[in-house]
């Protein structure tokens, strides 16, 4: 599963994929100090954005991959 940011007038960028319950995965530039996910099961991928500011003002997507 994977979060994605899609800032005002841009691209997607991933924020952070998980391949199993037990591990998450972050992109560079993001972290879990700011951006937390947990897995819980096979269809939950909950993300917490802390402490938001006006820049973390964006779309953010979960997808889910079919393998």
């Amino acid at each position: 599963m994977y979060w994605y940011q899609q800032p005002p007038r841009n691209g997607l960028k991933l924020i952070a994929s998980s391949t199993s319950w037990s591990y998450n995965s972050y992109e560079d530039g993001y972290s879990e100090a700011k951006f937390e996910v947990a897995r819980q099961n096979t269809d939950y991928f909950l993300m917490t954005i802390k402490n938001v500011t006006a820049q973390d003002e964006a779309t953010y997507f979960c997808a889910a991959s079919g393998h």
